[in-house]
């Protein structure tokens, strides 16, 4: 079973919204600094946004600063990333992790990714 799974993704025009959600098993998500990384072809792979185990602290790329929202559902044990008006530079496999510290050392968990395609 895989730890992370994304969802969400698909085809959406410039301005659109998606909403990208990210359901962990195995673990916690309340134990680990959650975040969302984006990859794009013939780009370096770009952290988007990422929230503390406590959810008191956010932190945003530039780019998606007012886009983007990043929040967690402890109790359901998923992560969400709302994504609104949405631009063609936007495009990218969508990526969730998950950073734990156990006692025996930090522990990284990935998805598989989900495809954003932001086009008219």
């Amino acid at each position: 079973e895989e730890p992370l799974v994304e969802s969400g993704g698909g085809l959406v025009q410039p301005g659109g919204s998606l909403k990208l959600s990210c359901a962990a098993s195995g673990f916690q998500i309340r134990d680990g600094y959650m975040s969302w990384v984006r990859s794009a072809p013939g780009k370096q792979p770009q952290w988007v946004a990422g929230m503390s185990s406590d959810g008191g602290t956010v932190y945003y790329t530039e780019s998606v600063k007012g886009r983007f929202i990043i929040s967690r559902d402890n109790a359901k044990n998923t992560v969400t990333l709302q994504m609104n008006s949405l631009k063609p530079e936007d495009t990218a496999v969508y990526f969730c992790n998950a950073e734990v510290n156990y006692t025996s050392g930090i522990k990284n968990y990935w998805g598989q990714g989900t495809q954003v395609t932001v086009s008219s």
